[in-house]
């Protein structure tokens, strides 16, 4: 079955790049991005590991701790990470999951039988500090991820998972946001110091609270 949003993300225990994990311990009370990879030595993956550890210092700012998976052992890995380093020129500052065994990709169902029966697609799982998926994305192996867009989207999850708020289509940090359906109008004044505007009577927008 399905991890859906809001479900525990499963536990597990592994070896990485960067030593033996426990998953939840090594999430702490930070938030978290897992993403899987097809394979080592694939030229998209090698670009996107390439990306996320130059944004590294983003992710960090941002709280959120990255870690990726494939179902390849660790010695291949090993081997791998300096062709990364290589080609994006920064050195790998987080560590990949050696999942030969498939125990995380059958967990998080990252082994989809119509693309492949053996290699995992590309997912991606934002979790919170509560250990509950905040977002799951899929992308065929053909398709390298857009690290803004995440980046972006853990803007809007953290803002919302603190404010009644929501992002509207295209929205970037630092615009204006929308006051949830939850707030009544009489209520949103004394919620949102900063003013607002009503659109609509189901569409009212605000500047963005914590800004």
């Amino acid at each position: 079955m399905s991890l859906r949003l809001g479900d525990i993300a499963p536990d597990f225990s592994a070896e990485t790049t960067q030593g033996h994990i426990n998953f939840h311990e090594w999430l702490g009370d930070s938030w978290g991005m897992l993403f899987s990879h097809p394979g080592d030595f694939t030229p998209i993956c090698t670009t996107e590991l390439g990306k996320t550890a130059l944004l590294k210092g983003e992710f960090e700012a941002k709280g959120v701790k990255v870690i990726a998976v494939s179902v390849d052992d660790l010695d291949s890995h090993n081997k791998w990470v300096p062709d990364i380093e290589e080609l994006s020129g920064v050195k790998m500052n987080f560590p990949i999951i050696a999942d030969e065994s498939r125990n995380v990709a059958t967990l998080y169902d990252m082994i989809h039988p119509n693309a492949s029966e053996k290699a995992t697609v590309r997912s991606v799982f934002i979790i919170g500090p509560d250990k509950k998926i905040k977002l799951t994305l899929t992308y065929p192996a053909s398709t390298g991820r857009n690290f803004q867009e995440l980046l972006r989207v853990l803007d809007s999850l953290q803002l919302t998972s603190d404010y009644q708020v929501a992002t509207p289509a295209d929205w970037k940090d630092g615009e204006d946001v929308i006051i949830t359906p939850g707030v009544k109008t009489e209520d949103a004044a004394a919620k949102f110091p900063k003013g607002f505007t009503i659109v609509k009577p189901y569409l009212r927008t605000t500047p963005q609270p914590n800004k």
